[in-house]
């Protein structure tokens, strides 16, 4: 009789609990399985800042959201479009974003210049920067060295133009030998079209697909990567908040796991990776210009000697230190330590972030 009663009372207490909107968990009552969309309500919300526009070679974030790697963590992972590297720093140092993708040797002077507000790269899953200066053949810019005295064009914010210095450095001209041409981003291709600029800096698989769609093909251009002269910088991390990461290392490790997941799923198989990209950007992405654009990451980013070695989002350390000093002399600000920089910890261990066996050609 005593339990009874005792039953009794404890299920009327978590009635009332639950009238005000308290979850509560009873030893007495089994819980009901919940519905899908009860349970994405107890997912917590990520929100991702890409650099850019979602491109092609984002394709590893969306298959990671498509096919619900990001869920089975918990997470429930949203994206906006991102407006160069510099803001997308700002933005997940303010909290607006969780996890953006960004430059971390732009990063150091970032860190340098807000202490309170410090962001660590905690996955490096573009093996190389593709940071460039792209000339019309037809200049007859041949040479890097030969920019001296040219007018560049890019926006503000562009990560190679914030690397100029470091790269004029590693060529062997003065970095205020050239001028520089501030333009809207959507303006940059058309501006070296019409010769209103000898030059633009950007990524090159932004610069190329772009130049491509307006009548000029790779044949017609001179490509000068960052990579190629001096400076064998890494692309693009996954970039967080260090306050985020000690308050939320679970959070970071689930996103790590996913996102690894879903580039792996995009390196077997490029073809459903860029139709998933296509399918969550839109009707206004052109599939052509993200197949090259893809393409071109797949060639130069992803699939480089070096990532069977250190794994997908992995780093050869004496590779970051080196370039982390000689970008660190060029901002004129002291050289951080590597681990102020980037933090693999956080990534699943290496045995899980191995390329696939079998990688399908993008066709």
């Amino acid at each position: 009789m005593k339990q009874r009663w005792l039953k009794h009372v404890l299920l009327l207490s978590v009635a009332s609990l639950s009238l005000w909107g308290l979850e509560v968990s009873s030893p007495l009552v089994s819980q009901p399985q919940q519905s899908a969309q009860a349970q994405s309500t107890t997912r917590k919300a990520i929100k991702v800042n890409p650099s850019w526009l979602l491109q092609g070679d984002n394709a590893g974030l969306i298959m990671g959201i498509e096919k619900g790697f990001f869920a089975s963590e918990g997470l429930d992972v949203t994206w906006e479009r991102g407006f160069g590297s510099a803001d997308t720093l700002a933005k997940v140092a303010s909290g607006q974003f969780q996890f953006g993708f960004g430059d971390m040797y732009s990063m150091i002077e970032f860190n340098h210049k807000n202490p309170n507000d410090r962001l660590i790269a905690v996955a490096v899953p573009y093996n190389k920067a593709p940071f460039s200066i792209v000339t019309l053949r037809k200049s007859n810019i041949v040479s890097p060295k030969l920019l001296k005295g040219k007018k560049i064009g890019a926006p503000a914010g562009d990560a190679p133009r914030r690397l100029w210095r470091p790269f004029a450095a590693s060529i062997g001209i003065p970095a205020n030998s050239v001028e520089w041409l501030t333009m809207e981003p959507r303006l940059r291709e058309t501006f070296l079209v019409k010769g209103d600029v000898d030059a633009i800096s950007g990524f090159s698989t932004t610069i190329i697909p772009s130049l491509n769609k307006l009548g000029i093909p790779p044949k017609d251009l001179n490509v000068f990567y960052y990579t190629d002269h001096g400076l064998n910088l890494y692309g693009n991390a996954i970039i967080v908040k260090e306050s985020f990461l000690r308050q939320n290392p679970q959070v970071v490790r689930g996103f790590l796991r996913a996102y690894i997941k879903g580039q792996q799923e995009m390196l077997k198989d490029p073809n459903t990776g860029l139709e998933s990209v296509l399918k969550a950007g839109g009707a206004l992405m052109d599939k052509e210009v993200e197949k090259f654009r893809l393409r071109l990451a797949l060639q130069r980013l992803f699939l480089t000697p070096e990532v069977p070695k250190v794994g997908i989002g992995g780093v050869d350390l004496k590779r970051l230190e080196l370039t982390i000093k000689d970008v660190a002399e060029d901002f004129g600000v002291p050289t951080p330590p590597v681990n102020q920089i980037f933090n693999g910890s956080f990534m699943p261990p290496i045995s899980q972030r191995k390329l696939p066996s079998s990688l399908k050609p993008l066709i």
